[in-house]
């Protein structure tokens, strides 16, 4: 039999598993009685965790939460993921994020046993942040509209769109989406009586939060596909594309990810790519992950940079005599 300490560190493993356990089953899992469980949760109680019992038949216990955050249990894997969360949001897109993930990253990694520091270590070490130049968002902004999400809160915000234009907007919020280091907001707008999607960048959230309303059928099942789509084909990029790709929508969605646009239909052979991009470059870059024959369609500009590059890889391959092809 386990002894005590061991035993409630069992027993707290096995509470934060599953929302509810009948005593019997733990006493089961722990090969102890149930008046030893009632005694085991009672000492959980004085450590700070705050267990929930529910009396009768269809009763039990349950993890709820607390005034203070009491130390959680882990298993490797667990702690792992939580090491790679905390070292990609220190080099994120929300400001105030950084220095807290590197704190929390810190404590983790000083309880880590070692052979789950040298797989923390080692991603650390050759894990490179991709650069990027986009645009940041507030913490505090972001918590903001998830918890007006959450709560079914209308939300009121000063708002500059892609052309600068300022305006006040009232919504409906519903569903944040992060999508190449941007962060969009899916939300319903009361004034136009349609779905919205707004970048959290260009938010200005007035509080406190407007009254409550009624959940909404989303407009799709997959809210970032949607989102990914209405701003590809929304003009808040500064180049928009449509490329003929020689494979069929259904080869594109087999390839694995998502496509970098909307995918329309042509044939068993073909089909459009609408996409869009800050630069023609990054337009060429999209393009060419997909890794089949296009044609472009437009814009022009597209084409001519398509043809520098063409010039540029050709100049670094040469052929000739003594050359691989």
């Amino acid at each position: 039999m386990l002894d005590t300490s061991a035993r409630l560190l069992r027993l707290l493993s096995l509470l934060q598993t599953r929302p509810d356990w009948s005593g019997p089953e733990l006493a089961e899992r722990l090969e102890v009685t149930t008046r030893t469980i009632r005694n085991d949760v009672e000492r959980l109680r004085s450590l700070g965790y705050p267990v929930n019992a529910t009396p009768g038949v269809a009763g039990g216990y349950r993890l709820g939460a607390g005034t203070a955050l009491p130390p959680l249990l882990l298993d490797d894997d667990e702690a792992v993921a939580v090491a790679i969360g905390l070292r990609t949001a220190a080099n994120g897109t929300v400001v105030g994020l950084e220095e807290t993930s590197v704190r929390a990253l810190a404590k983790l990694e000083q309880v880590l046993p070692s052979r789950l520091r040298h797989r923390v270590g080692a991603l650390q070490a050759y894990m490179v942040p991709m650069p990027g130049s986009g645009p940041t968002v507030d913490a505090e902004v972001l918590t903001l509209i998830a918890g007006a999400c959450r709560d079914y809160q209308r939300l009121r915000f000063d708002y500059r769109d892609h052309g600068g234009t300022a305006s006040v907007r009232d919504v409906e919020p519903h569903r944040l989406v992060c999508s190449s280091r941007r962060w969009y907001l899916l939300a319903w707008d009361t004034v136009r009586q349609d779905w919205r999607i707004f970048r959290v960048d260009r938010m200005e959230p007035r509080t406190p939060t407007g009254p409550r309303f009624g959940p909404r059928d989303l407009p799709d099942d997959d809210v970032a596909g949607y989102v990914a789509q209405r701003v590809s084909s929304a003009g808040r990029w500064g180049y928009q594309a449509t490329v003929t790709l020689h494979a069929s929508a259904e080869a594109i969605a087999a390839l694995g990810g998502r496509p970098p646009g909307r995918l329309e239909p042509v044939d068993e052979h073909t089909c459009l790519l609408h996409t869009a991009a800050d630069s023609l470059h990054m337009l060429a870059v999209l393009i060419a992950m997909l890794d089949v024959d296009f044609t472009v369609t437009e814009p022009p500009e597209l084409l001519c940079h398509l043809r520098t590059l063409a010039g540029r890889y050709g100049r670094a391959a040469p052929t000739g005599p003594g050359t691989a092809e």
